[in-house]
Protein backbone atom coordinates (compact mmCIF):
# COMPACT_ATOMS: atom_id res chain seq x y z
CA UNK A 1 0.00 0.00 0.00
CA UNK A 2 1.77 2.54 -0.98
CA UNK A 3 2.52 5.99 0.94
CA UNK A 4 1.26 4.31 4.41
CA UNK A 5 2.89 4.13 7.28
CA UNK A 6 1.86 1.21 7.61
CA UNK A 7 4.17 -2.12 7.96
CA UNK A 8 2.42 -5.14 6.60
CA UNK A 9 0.62 -4.73 3.52
CA UNK A 10 -3.23 -5.66 2.68
CA UNK A 11 -1.78 -9.03 1.01
CA UNK A 12 0.21 -9.85 3.92
CA UNK A 13 -2.18 -9.58 6.28
CA UNK A 14 -4.34 -11.37 4.04
CA UNK A 15 -1.56 -14.11 3.97
CA UNK A 16 -1.22 -14.44 8.01
CA UNK A 17 -5.12 -14.56 7.95
CA UNK A 18 -5.52 -17.34 5.61
CA UNK A 19 -2.42 -19.21 7.08
CA UNK A 20 -4.08 -19.09 10.48
CA UNK A 21 -7.56 -20.27 9.30
CA UNK A 22 -5.16 -23.44 7.03
CA UNK A 23 -3.80 -24.15 10.41
CA UNK A 24 -6.97 -24.17 12.40
CA UNK A 25 -8.55 -26.80 9.92
CA UNK A 26 -5.43 -29.05 10.24
CA UNK A 27 -5.60 -29.20 13.76
CA UNK A 28 -9.08 -30.67 13.67
CA UNK A 29 -11.35 -27.47 14.04
CA UNK A 30 -14.29 -27.97 12.44
CA UNK A 31 -14.50 -24.11 11.91
CA UNK A 32 -12.67 -20.94 12.85
CA UNK A 33 -12.14 -17.12 12.36
CA UNK A 34 -9.21 -14.78 12.72
CA UNK A 35 -8.68 -11.35 12.13
CA UNK A 36 -5.33 -9.80 12.22
CA UNK A 37 -4.78 -5.62 12.47
CA UNK A 38 -2.35 -2.91 12.82
CA UNK A 39 -2.20 0.43 13.43
CA UNK A 40 0.01 3.55 14.45
CA UNK A 41 -0.45 7.03 16.05
CA UNK A 42 1.15 9.97 17.85
CA UNK A 43 -0.46 12.26 20.54
CA UNK A 44 0.83 15.56 21.36
CA UNK A 45 -0.50 17.77 24.34
CA UNK A 46 0.47 20.88 25.18
CA UNK A 47 -0.16 22.95 28.33
CA UNK A 48 0.14 26.88 29.01
CA UNK A 49 2.56 26.84 25.53
CA UNK A 50 4.80 23.80 26.60
CA UNK A 51 5.03 20.56 25.35
CA UNK A 52 3.37 18.57 28.29
CA UNK A 53 3.26 14.91 26.36
CA UNK A 54 4.32 13.18 23.20
CA UNK A 55 3.38 10.11 22.91
CA UNK A 56 3.73 7.33 19.83
CA UNK A 57 2.16 3.74 19.75
CA UNK A 58 2.45 1.48 17.03
CA UNK A 59 0.82 -1.84 17.73
CA UNK A 60 -0.01 -5.46 15.83
CA UNK A 61 -2.46 -8.20 17.16
CA UNK A 62 -4.33 -11.50 15.79
CA UNK A 63 -7.39 -13.33 17.60
CA UNK A 64 -8.43 -16.19 16.40
CA UNK A 65 -11.67 -18.26 17.15
CA UNK A 66 -11.48 -22.66 16.92
CA UNK A 67 -15.18 -24.14 16.93
CA UNK A 68 -14.84 -28.41 17.53
CA UNK A 69 -18.56 -28.99 17.06
CA UNK A 70 -20.03 -25.87 19.24
CA UNK A 71 -17.46 -26.15 21.89
CA UNK A 72 -15.50 -22.38 21.05
CA UNK A 73 -11.75 -21.39 21.73
CA UNK A 74 -10.01 -18.30 21.92
CA UNK A 75 -6.66 -16.56 22.10
CA UNK A 76 -4.69 -13.65 20.62
CA UNK A 77 -0.84 -13.03 19.80
CA UNK A 78 0.96 -10.20 19.01
CA UNK A 79 3.62 -11.97 18.02
CA UNK A 80 2.99 -12.66 14.05
CA UNK A 81 6.08 -15.02 13.84
CA UNK A 82 5.06 -18.49 12.14
CA UNK A 83 5.80 -20.21 15.21
CA UNK A 84 3.79 -17.76 17.33
CA UNK A 85 0.91 -18.18 14.92
CA UNK A 86 1.11 -22.06 15.47
CA UNK A 87 1.16 -21.90 19.09
CA UNK A 88 -1.81 -19.34 19.48
CA UNK A 89 -3.87 -21.69 17.33
CA UNK A 90 -3.11 -24.83 19.39
CA UNK A 91 -3.93 -22.75 22.35
CA UNK A 92 -7.56 -22.01 21.10
CA UNK A 93 -7.90 -25.45 20.21
CA UNK A 94 -6.85 -26.34 23.59
CA UNK A 95 -9.45 -24.30 25.14
CA UNK A 96 -12.34 -25.45 23.17
CA UNK A 97 -11.67 -28.50 23.50
CA UNK A 98 -11.78 -27.97 27.33
CA UNK A 99 -15.42 -26.02 27.20
CA UNK A 100 -18.92 -26.87 27.42
CA UNK A 101 -21.18 -27.33 24.28
CA UNK A 102 -23.06 -24.12 23.92
CA UNK A 103 -25.83 -24.33 20.89
CA UNK A 104 -25.54 -20.78 20.20
CA UNK A 105 -22.15 -20.69 19.08
CA UNK A 106 -20.80 -20.98 15.75
CA UNK A 107 -19.72 -18.72 12.99
CA UNK A 108 -22.25 -16.66 11.18
CA UNK A 109 -24.77 -17.96 8.65
CA UNK A 110 -22.40 -18.06 5.31
CA UNK A 111 -25.37 -16.69 3.15
CA UNK A 112 -25.29 -13.59 5.35
CA UNK A 113 -21.71 -12.38 4.77
CA UNK A 114 -20.45 -9.95 2.71
CA UNK A 115 -19.17 -10.61 -1.12
CA UNK A 116 -18.41 -7.14 -1.95
CA UNK A 117 -18.42 -3.62 -0.79
CA UNK A 118 -17.68 0.18 -1.83
CA UNK A 119 -14.72 2.30 -0.38
CA UNK A 120 -16.63 4.04 2.31
CA UNK A 121 -14.11 7.08 2.25
CA UNK A 122 -12.53 5.82 6.01
CA UNK A 123 -8.83 5.98 5.07
CA UNK A 124 -7.05 9.54 5.00
CA UNK A 125 -3.60 9.58 6.26
CA UNK A 126 -2.66 12.81 8.14
CA UNK A 127 1.48 13.45 7.83
CA UNK A 128 1.88 15.72 10.31
CA UNK A 129 5.09 16.47 12.14
CA UNK A 130 5.18 16.19 16.11
CA UNK A 131 6.66 20.05 15.54
CA UNK A 132 3.74 20.63 13.23
CA UNK A 133 0.69 19.04 15.58
CA UNK A 134 2.62 21.34 18.51
CA UNK A 135 2.13 24.28 16.92
CA UNK A 136 -1.44 23.71 16.24
CA UNK A 137 -2.01 22.62 19.87
CA UNK A 138 -0.30 25.76 21.49
CA UNK A 139 -2.67 27.67 18.48
CA UNK A 140 -5.81 26.05 19.28
CA UNK A 141 -4.57 26.77 23.57
CA UNK A 142 -3.55 30.39 22.76
CA UNK A 143 -7.25 30.96 21.04
CA UNK A 144 -8.95 29.82 24.21
CA UNK A 145 -6.69 31.49 26.58
CA UNK A 146 -7.26 34.98 24.94
CA UNK A 147 -11.06 34.92 25.08
CA UNK A 148 -10.93 36.81 28.51
CA UNK A 149 -8.27 37.14 31.28
CA UNK A 150 -10.76 35.04 33.76
CA UNK A 151 -9.10 32.19 32.12
CA UNK A 152 -6.68 31.70 34.19
CA UNK A 153 -5.25 28.19 33.69
CA UNK A 154 -5.67 25.34 31.23
CA UNK A 155 -5.32 21.19 31.21
CA UNK A 156 -3.86 21.35 27.80
CA UNK A 157 -4.92 21.22 24.30
CA UNK A 158 -4.23 17.97 21.76
CA UNK A 159 -3.87 16.75 18.84
CA UNK A 160 -3.87 13.65 17.77
CA UNK A 161 -3.86 10.68 14.66
CA UNK A 162 -4.68 7.28 14.51
CA UNK A 163 -4.40 5.13 11.29
CA UNK A 164 -5.01 0.96 11.15
CA UNK A 165 -5.98 -1.58 9.25
CA UNK A 166 -7.23 -5.40 9.29
CA UNK A 167 -7.93 -8.27 7.64
CA UNK A 168 -10.91 -10.76 9.25
CA UNK A 169 -11.42 -14.03 7.38
CA UNK A 170 -13.00 -17.52 8.44
CA UNK A 171 -13.62 -20.80 7.12
CA UNK A 172 -17.05 -20.02 5.15
CA UNK A 173 -14.41 -18.33 2.65
CA UNK A 174 -14.73 -15.05 3.75
CA UNK A 175 -11.97 -12.34 4.18
CA UNK A 176 -12.29 -8.84 3.27
CA UNK A 177 -10.77 -5.84 5.08
CA UNK A 178 -10.06 -2.09 4.48
CA UNK A 179 -7.73 0.98 6.48
CA UNK A 180 -9.18 3.35 8.36
CA UNK A 181 -7.93 6.64 10.15
CA UNK A 182 -8.49 9.35 13.26
CA UNK A 183 -7.82 12.42 13.72
CA UNK A 184 -8.65 14.66 16.96
CA UNK A 185 -7.97 18.23 18.37
CA UNK A 186 -9.08 19.52 21.62
CA UNK A 187 -8.42 21.51 24.42
CA UNK A 188 -9.99 22.13 27.85
CA UNK A 189 -9.17 25.52 29.78
CA UNK A 190 -10.02 26.71 33.74
CA UNK A 191 -11.46 29.92 34.63
CA UNK A 192 -11.75 31.78 38.02
CA UNK A 193 -13.75 34.39 39.61
CA UNK A 194 -14.54 35.04 43.60
CA UNK A 195 -17.12 32.53 43.17
CA UNK A 196 -14.46 29.82 42.03
CA UNK A 197 -13.09 28.04 38.84
CA UNK A 198 -14.99 26.56 36.30
CA UNK A 199 -13.60 24.47 33.36
CA UNK A 200 -14.89 23.40 30.32
CA UNK A 201 -13.72 22.31 26.85
CA UNK A 202 -14.15 21.81 23.28
CA UNK A 203 -13.19 19.01 19.99
CA UNK A 204 -13.88 17.97 16.75
CA UNK A 205 -12.90 14.77 15.32
CA UNK A 206 -12.60 13.45 11.79
CA UNK A 207 -11.68 10.72 9.41
CA UNK A 208 -10.02 13.24 7.31
CA UNK A 209 -7.82 16.05 8.71
CA UNK A 210 -9.30 18.61 6.07
CA UNK A 211 -12.69 18.14 7.67
CA UNK A 212 -11.20 18.83 11.10
CA UNK A 213 -12.75 22.50 12.12
CA UNK A 214 -9.98 25.47 12.70
CA UNK A 215 -7.78 25.06 15.72
CA UNK A 216 -8.69 28.53 16.43
CA UNK A 217 -12.62 28.08 16.55
CA UNK A 218 -11.53 24.97 18.60
CA UNK A 219 -10.18 27.10 21.15
CA UNK A 220 -12.78 29.98 20.95
CA UNK A 221 -15.10 27.59 21.94
CA UNK A 222 -13.36 25.57 24.89
CA UNK A 223 -13.00 29.38 26.00
CA UNK A 224 -16.17 30.53 25.79
CA UNK A 225 -17.73 27.59 27.07
CA UNK A 226 -15.75 28.03 29.84
CA UNK A 227 -16.45 31.74 30.79
CA UNK A 228 -19.97 31.18 30.20
CA UNK A 229 -20.19 28.92 33.38
CA UNK A 230 -18.70 31.15 35.84
CA UNK A 231 -20.45 32.19 39.37
CA UNK A 232 -23.05 29.38 39.06
CA UNK A 233 -25.61 28.95 41.38
CA UNK A 234 -27.68 26.11 42.60
CA UNK A 235 -31.67 25.31 42.11
CA UNK A 236 -34.18 24.46 44.41
CA UNK A 237 -35.86 21.19 43.86
CA UNK A 238 -38.23 21.23 40.95
CA UNK A 239 -40.10 20.10 37.70
CA UNK A 240 -39.40 21.85 34.70
CA UNK A 241 -38.69 20.81 31.16
CA UNK A 242 -35.15 20.06 30.29
CA UNK A 243 -32.79 20.82 27.20
CA UNK A 244 -29.92 18.13 26.35
CA UNK A 245 -27.09 20.32 24.70
CA UNK A 246 -26.42 18.14 21.44
CA UNK A 247 -23.20 16.26 22.97
CA UNK A 248 -24.73 15.32 26.20
CA UNK A 249 -28.25 14.22 24.04
CA UNK A 250 -25.90 11.43 22.12
CA UNK A 251 -25.18 9.81 25.78
CA UNK A 252 -29.07 9.28 26.17
CA UNK A 253 -29.03 7.81 21.77
CA UNK A 254 -26.38 5.49 23.81
CA UNK A 255 -28.14 4.46 26.39
CA UNK A 256 -31.03 3.66 24.02
CA UNK A 257 -28.53 1.31 21.59
CA UNK A 258 -27.00 -0.32 25.49
CA UNK A 259 -30.53 -1.33 26.01
CA UNK A 260 -31.47 -2.29 22.17
CA UNK A 261 -28.25 -4.73 22.22
CA UNK A 262 -28.50 -8.08 22.27
CA UNK A 263 -26.05 -9.48 25.20
CA UNK A 264 -28.37 -7.07 27.39
CA UNK A 265 -31.69 -8.58 26.05
CA UNK A 266 -30.92 -12.36 26.41
CA UNK A 267 -29.36 -12.06 30.04
CA UNK A 268 -32.83 -10.16 30.55
CA UNK A 269 -30.79 -6.81 31.92
CA UNK A 270 -32.81 -4.26 29.40
CA UNK A 271 -35.59 -2.03 30.01
CA UNK A 272 -36.40 -3.02 26.28
CA UNK A 273 -37.15 -6.71 27.32
CA UNK A 274 -39.94 -7.71 24.15
CA UNK A 275 -40.50 -4.36 23.13
CA UNK A 276 -39.59 -4.63 19.67
CA UNK A 277 -42.48 -3.91 17.54
CA UNK A 278 -43.79 -1.37 20.80
CA UNK A 279 -43.76 2.52 20.72
CA UNK A 280 -41.01 3.95 22.65
CA UNK A 281 -40.85 7.44 20.96
CA UNK A 282 -43.31 10.22 20.16
CA UNK A 283 -44.72 9.34 16.44
CA UNK A 284 -43.19 11.89 14.62
CA UNK A 285 -39.39 10.54 15.80
CA UNK A 286 -37.25 8.50 13.39
CA UNK A 287 -33.58 6.95 13.61
CA UNK A 288 -31.78 5.53 11.12
CA UNK A 289 -28.88 3.07 11.14
CA UNK A 290 -26.06 4.20 7.99
CA UNK A 291 -23.41 2.21 7.87
CA UNK A 292 -22.29 3.26 4.22
CA UNK A 293 -22.18 6.89 5.24
CA UNK A 294 -18.84 8.44 3.55
CA UNK A 295 -15.89 9.45 6.17
CA UNK A 296 -18.49 8.19 8.78
CA UNK A 297 -17.07 7.50 12.53
CA UNK A 298 -19.27 3.98 12.37
CA UNK A 299 -18.92 3.11 8.72
CA UNK A 300 -18.41 -0.44 8.08
CA UNK A 301 -19.42 -2.28 4.86
CA UNK A 302 -19.52 -5.74 7.14
CA UNK A 303 -19.37 -6.23 10.80
CA UNK A 304 -17.03 -8.15 13.17
CA UNK A 305 -18.28 -11.44 11.78
CA UNK A 306 -18.13 -10.65 7.76
CA UNK A 307 -22.03 -9.95 7.56
CA UNK A 308 -22.66 -7.71 5.37
CA UNK A 309 -24.22 -4.34 6.81
CA UNK A 310 -27.59 -2.75 5.69
CA UNK A 311 -29.27 0.97 6.21
CA UNK A 312 -32.23 0.33 7.89
CA UNK A 313 -34.53 2.48 10.32
CA UNK A 314 -33.79 1.75 13.47
CA UNK A 315 -36.85 3.60 15.03
CA UNK A 316 -39.84 4.48 12.38
CA UNK A 317 -42.08 6.92 13.56
CA UNK A 318 -41.87 6.42 17.69
CA UNK A 319 -41.54 2.41 16.83
CA UNK A 320 -38.94 0.23 18.16
CA UNK A 321 -37.75 -1.28 14.25
CA UNK A 322 -34.53 -3.28 15.20
CA UNK A 323 -32.29 -4.68 18.02
CA UNK A 324 -28.68 -4.73 17.59
CA UNK A 325 -27.32 -8.14 17.08
CA UNK A 326 -24.60 -10.34 16.49
CA UNK A 327 -24.88 -14.21 15.65
CA UNK A 328 -24.57 -15.59 18.74
CA UNK A 329 -26.86 -13.03 20.35
CA UNK A 330 -29.43 -13.74 17.54
CA UNK A 331 -29.35 -17.26 18.13
CA UNK A 332 -29.87 -16.89 21.89
CA UNK A 333 -33.00 -14.58 21.12
CA UNK A 334 -34.55 -17.32 18.81
CA UNK A 335 -33.51 -14.24 16.11
CA UNK A 336 -31.04 -13.55 12.78
CA UNK A 337 -28.02 -11.41 13.23
CA UNK A 338 -28.93 -7.41 12.30
CA UNK A 339 -25.04 -7.17 10.90
CA UNK A 340 -24.08 -5.36 14.29
CA UNK A 341 -21.24 -7.62 15.98
CA UNK A 342 -19.29 -5.28 17.00
CA UNK A 343 -21.50 -2.78 17.80
CA UNK A 344 -24.23 -0.26 16.03
CA UNK A 345 -23.14 1.82 12.78
CA UNK A 346 -23.69 5.74 12.34
CA UNK A 347 -27.31 6.49 14.04
CA UNK A 348 -28.31 9.39 12.40
CA UNK A 349 -31.44 11.33 14.86
CA UNK A 350 -33.35 13.14 12.79
CA UNK A 351 -34.37 16.91 13.73
CA UNK A 352 -37.54 18.37 13.80
CA UNK A 353 -36.61 21.04 11.96
CA UNK A 354 -36.04 23.76 14.98
CA UNK A 355 -32.74 25.41 15.79
CA UNK A 356 -30.96 25.21 19.46
CA UNK A 357 -32.40 29.16 19.66
CA UNK A 358 -35.92 27.91 18.84
CA UNK A 359 -36.16 24.99 21.76
CA UNK A 360 -34.74 27.30 24.08
CA UNK A 361 -37.70 29.94 23.13
CA UNK A 362 -40.00 26.67 22.97
CA UNK A 363 -39.04 25.38 26.23
CA UNK A 364 -39.73 28.65 28.29
CA UNK A 365 -38.48 28.09 31.49
CA UNK A 366 -36.44 25.15 32.45
CA UNK A 367 -32.99 23.54 32.73
CA UNK A 368 -30.25 23.45 29.61
CA UNK A 369 -28.24 20.86 30.25
CA UNK A 370 -24.36 20.79 29.15
CA UNK A 371 -22.52 18.46 31.03
CA UNK A 372 -23.56 14.98 33.06
CA UNK A 373 -21.87 13.43 35.88
CA UNK A 374 -21.52 10.23 37.40
CA UNK A 375 -23.28 6.70 36.16
CA UNK A 376 -26.86 6.44 37.80
CA UNK A 377 -28.33 4.84 35.02
CA UNK A 378 -30.57 1.07 35.60
CA UNK A 379 -30.74 -0.67 32.26
CA UNK A 380 -32.84 -3.27 33.50
CA UNK A 381 -35.30 -0.57 35.04
CA UNK A 382 -34.69 2.44 32.77
CA UNK A 383 -34.01 5.13 36.15
CA UNK A 384 -32.38 7.50 35.13
CA UNK A 385 -30.45 9.71 37.54
CA UNK A 386 -27.66 12.11 37.16
CA UNK A 387 -25.33 14.84 38.58
CA UNK A 388 -25.70 18.06 36.22
CA UNK A 389 -24.11 21.14 35.47
CA UNK A 390 -25.89 24.08 32.70
CA UNK A 391 -27.71 27.21 32.54
CA UNK A 392 -31.46 28.17 33.77
CA UNK A 393 -33.41 29.25 31.27
CA UNK A 394 -36.36 31.93 31.97
CA UNK A 395 -38.83 33.50 29.34
CA UNK A 396 -37.14 31.50 26.63
CA UNK A 397 -33.87 33.20 27.35
CA UNK A 398 -30.08 31.28 28.82
CA UNK A 399 -29.86 33.13 31.91
CA UNK A 400 -27.54 32.13 34.23
CA UNK A 401 -25.32 28.82 34.86
CA UNK A 402 -26.19 26.43 37.45
CA UNK A 403 -24.01 23.64 39.12
CA UNK A 404 -24.52 20.81 41.69
CA UNK A 405 -28.07 19.51 40.65
CA UNK A 406 -29.41 16.31 39.79
CA UNK A 407 -31.81 15.30 36.92
CA UNK A 408 -33.97 12.30 37.33
CA UNK A 409 -36.43 10.25 35.65
CA UNK A 410 -37.25 6.83 33.85
CA UNK A 411 -35.65 6.56 30.58
CA UNK A 412 -38.94 4.48 29.08
CA UNK A 413 -40.75 7.97 29.91
CA UNK A 414 -37.79 10.33 28.88
CA UNK A 415 -37.95 8.86 25.29
CA UNK A 416 -41.76 8.62 25.07
CA UNK A 417 -42.01 12.64 26.61
CA UNK A 418 -39.36 13.83 24.15
CA UNK A 419 -40.94 17.18 22.81
CA UNK A 420 -38.13 18.39 19.92
CA UNK A 421 -34.69 17.63 18.33
CA UNK A 422 -32.62 20.80 17.40
CA UNK A 423 -31.14 20.84 13.89
CA UNK A 424 -27.91 21.46 15.64
CA UNK A 425 -26.70 17.90 15.17
CA UNK A 426 -23.21 16.68 17.13
CA UNK A 427 -21.58 13.91 16.01
CA UNK A 428 -21.08 11.64 18.98
CA UNK A 429 -18.71 8.30 17.35
CA UNK A 430 -21.33 6.26 16.39
CA UNK A 431 -24.55 8.48 17.16
CA UNK A 432 -25.77 11.92 15.48
CA UNK A 433 -28.39 13.64 17.42
CA UNK A 434 -29.13 17.50 17.80
CA UNK A 435 -30.20 19.09 20.88
CA UNK A 436 -32.86 17.60 22.62
CA UNK A 437 -35.72 18.52 24.48
CA UNK A 438 -37.75 16.41 27.37
CA UNK A 439 -41.20 18.04 28.26
CA UNK A 440 -40.52 17.74 32.00
CA UNK A 441 -38.00 16.04 34.20
CA UNK A 442 -37.24 16.35 38.45
CA UNK A 443 -34.09 18.98 39.08
CA UNK A 444 -32.72 18.05 42.30
CA UNK A 445 -31.00 20.99 44.56
CA UNK A 446 -30.80 22.55 47.54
Amino acid sequence: MADTGFTYSYEQLSELTSSVLDLARKAGASDAEADVSEGFGQTISVRLGEVETIEYNRDKGLNVTVYFGQRRGHASTSDLTLNALRETVAAACAIAKHTAVDDCAGLAEAGLLAHDWPDLDLYHPWRITVEEATELARQCERAALDIDPALSNSEGAGVSSVESQFVYGNTHGFLGGYPSSRHDLSCAVIAESPAGMQRDYWYDSSRNPDSLSDVHEIGRKAGQRTIRRLNARRLKTIRVPVLFEAPVACGLIGHLVGAASGSALYRRSSFLLDGLGDKIFPDWMVINEDPYLLQGQASAPFDNEGVKTIPRRFIDRGILAGYFLGSYSARKLGMQTTGNAGGNHNLIVESTGQSFDELVSQMGRGLLVTELLGHGVNMVTGDYSRGAAGFWVENGKICYPVEEITIAGNLKEMFLHIGAVATDRHVGGSRQCGSILIDEMTVAGS
